[in-house]
């Protein structure tokens, strides 16, 4: 039986019917729905770490002790991961091993589109790439195959078309069942230099073993047409080819490390040109020719962003003049914005206001940057903000220096830096963002809410008592809905000649949701517009006065604190 599945949900089923027992990672957009889908199934131990190091660190101690084991994320946590990932290419595994690192050309929800194929490369690992989902599902159960049979872990590498989008895939597969016990072996495990010198000579010749693999392997395929143009290609970019070029001969490569050389170099002698198309790198292209074979790409196709098949079309046009963009007109932009009710927001405001210094981090209040709010100043990574505000207030001796960071974000990579900042003495402030979820990417819990991924109750962390353990004295807690409080606390703590921490905590609306009456604007309104300086989309502006959308107001009562002519009254 065929099911329509997305690539998420797809990748989901192949490792369950792989016989995995031992899911773990840090949701992260396109991601996410792998381990949520996976947590469905009772044999399987899925759940949300801490951060992706720990994910994968915890994946690797399931293979050691036998299990088959999946470790997810986006692109940027396999950074956060690559401290182990580098050392397990050498130490191989025992149940096999595979890591879902999912893109995101085109940056829908990321900071940067950075090219995860390298990682295969530099890692020396192999990495597999599906163009759908039926192919998703098919290609999670070969790498824990290849993951065992070559001693290694496997990279399968989406991007964010791939995850989302979906088509029919079988699921009538019977769930392998497949474990090893724990032996000792410290020569293969453990990586003090004298045994990783010798599993780095190993590690290479399981790369030429890989290698030869590559060259049989079921998934890289010729499939031959006019040999006029040969197109060379992998992942999404396949299905935009076959749509565009339906009778083009395609050399489709699934598996994109170690590449098929001896399959490439006879598909490009066969071909009047050959044509790399892949999404934001060169990747493929640069290998291709350092081997010394004539191919282009990047002459054509574009490396910045998401593709798509009127790109392809745009940039390939001279080379096809049947082939023209569909010429659709473009939506009208519609920026991000914090919900109606956001507990984020009178934060920001308040922020804006005291002209401080703001250094973000990555989560939902990232939006605080944009207008009407603009109170932030920074966003690198995860976790930078606090080190970014330790950074500042050292270079410039300022105190009006505070870090922003939410509180999942705060678990994942803020509290090193904040031992940091206690240690060598910084007096910056740290406001934690505690909304009860990991809100950006899903609502998804973390071990400061005290619900596992199953949904079963756990120790909840207790954030005062962690940053209290640290050596932060300073420690406040206030509600982010009282502005007047808001103000207070953070002029307090901006003062102190130590490191602070306030933690303004309300639950993210749409995991709790509201059940105060909603608000309404009265006659006494005489367009001042302060309210509109919040930027909630509750409220609009008609005929010179503010309006409040009942259906959109969650009567959180911050626009109430801000109106002097008490123009804004309960909705009747």
């Amino acid at each position: 039986m065929k099911v329509l599945l997305s690539g998420n949900e797809a990748i989901a089923h192949g490792a369950h019917a792989a016989g995995v027992t031992i899911a773990t990672g840090y949701p992260g957009t396109p991601s996410t729905e792998i381990l949520e889908t996976l947590s469905r199934y009772e044999e399987v131990d899925a759940s949300w770490a801490p951060n992706e190091k720990v994910a994968l660190e915890v994946g690797i101690g399931a293979s050691l002790g036998g299990a088959r084991a999946l470790v997810t994320m986006k692109h940027v946590g396999l950074n956060v991961a690559a401290d182990p990932l580098f050392t397990l290419a050498y130490t191989g595994v025992n149940g096999g091993i595979v890591i879902i690192s999912a893109d995101d050309p085109g940056m829908h929800s990321s900071q940067n589109e950075q090219d995860n194929r390298y990682y295969a490369k530099a890692a020396k690992v192999p990495m597999f790439e599906p163009s759908d989902s039926e192919e998703a599902a098919f290609l999670v159960d070969e790498a824990f195959k290849i993951s065992e049979n070559f001693d290694i872990p496997v990279i399968v590498r989406t991007t964010t078309r791939v995850n989302h989008s979906k088509s029919l895939v079988d699921v009538d597969i019977e769930r392998v069942v497949k474990e090893t016990g724990y032996e000792k072996n410290a020569k293969k495990y453990v990586m003090i230099p004298a045994n990783a010198k010798e599993r780095r000579r190993l590690l290479e010749s399981k790369l030429d073993a890989l290698a030869e693999f590559s060259e049989g392997f079921s998934g890289n395929r010729v499939e031959w047409g006019s040999r006029h143009i040969g197109f060379i290609t992998s992942g999404i970019s396949y299905q935009y080819v076959k749509e565009l070029y339906p009778d083009a001969s395609v050399l489709k490569l699934t598996m994109t490390y170690p590449l098929p050389r001896r399959l490439i170099s006879e598909f490009i002698g066969q071909v009047d040109e050959a044509i790399v198309v892949e999404e934001l790198d060169p990747y493929l292209e640069d290998q291709i020719k350092a081997w010394g074979l004539q191919v282009t790409g990047k002459q054509y196709i574009p490396n910045i962003g998401e593709l798509s098949p009127d790109i392809i079309a745009l940039g390939l046009g001279s080379k096809d003049e049947e082939v023209e963009p569909s010429g659709e007109d473009e939506l009208p932009a519609r920026p991000p914005v914090l919900c109606a009710g956001c507990p984020h927001r009178g934060v920001f405001y308040v922020l804006r206001r005291l002209k401080l210094i703001v250094t973000g981090d990555i989560g939902c209040y990232t939006l605080g940057v944009l207008p009407p709010l603009e109170s932030m100043d920074t966003c690198i990574c995860m976790g930078a903000s606090i080190g970014n505000a330790m950074g500042i207030q050292k270079a410039t001796g300022r105190k009006d220096v505070v870090a922003v960071i939410g509180d999942s974000t705060f678990i994942h990579s803020g509290i090193t830096p904040l031992i940091d900042i206690v240690y060598n003495q910084g007096v910056s402030t740290v406001i934690i963002l505690d909304n009860r979820t990991t809100a950006m990417t899903g609502q998804q819990d973390h071990p400061g809410t005290g619900t596992t991924l199953k949904g079963a109750e756990s120790r909840e962390l207790n954030l005062e008592k962690l940053v209290r353990a640290i050596g932060v004295e300073s420690v406040r807690v206030a509600d982010p809905y009282n502005l007047k409080a808001v103000k207070q606390v953070i002029k307090e703590e901006i003062e102190k000649e130590e490191p602070s921490v306030i933690i303004f905590r309300r639950a993210c609306l749409l995991v709790e949701k509201s059940n105060a009456a909603p608000f309404a604007v009265n006659e006494k309104c005489n367009g001042c517009k302060v309210c509109l300086k919040l930027g909630c989309p509750a409220i609009s502006w008609e005929d010179n006065k503010a309006v409040i959308e009942p259906s959109q107001c969650t009567g959180c009562e911050v626009c109430v604190q801000l109106c002097k002519k008490d123009a804004i009254v309960k909705y009747q």
